[in-house]
């Protein structure tokens, strides 16, 4: 069975929302009204609506690092990755956590990033050399 996730949340400005998730991301818009935007994240669907974002902290223990929770994402072939990484450097992007490889040469290696959107939403956006490995352990 094939399954796609739908995924909802607040944002407080539609327009910074479009160029952000339009053009940095590189989402195509889909329907949308004066209080919500949806956009094709990646074959997955993001409803984004008029309101305030979610709290998050910085409590995920991941190595020796801390990373925003909750946050969302994408896993991405390794050459998409980098090529993602390369479109957020190229927009200025603060990385909460920069680009960078996590558990090398174990099962589940993956290269991470971590930013947020500009509303304060965390996302994380993974790499791998093989999507097989996704959940290896």
């Amino acid at each position: 069975m094939r399954s796609l996730f739908h995924f909802a949340f607040n944002v407080t400005d539609l327009d910074l929302a479009r160029r952000f998730y339009g053009e940095v991301l590189g989402c195509v818009e889909g329907r949308s009204t004066a209080t919500w935007v949806d956009f094709d994240f990646f074959g997955h669907q993001l409803s984004l609506h008029l309101g305030e974002p979610f709290k998050t902290a910085l409590t995920g223990h991941v190595g020796e690092h801390l990373v925003p929770m909750p946050h969302f994402g994408l896993v991405l072939a390794l050459p998409d990755w980098q090529a993602m990484a390369g479109r957020l450097q190229a927009a200025h992007t603060v990385f909460v956590l920069e680009p960078q490889l996590r558990f090398a040469g174990q099962p589940g290696e993956q290269w991470t990033l971590f930013f947020l959107d500009p509303f304060g939403n965390p996302l994380e956006i993974k790499g791998f050399a093989s999507l097989d490995t996704l959940c290896a352990t």
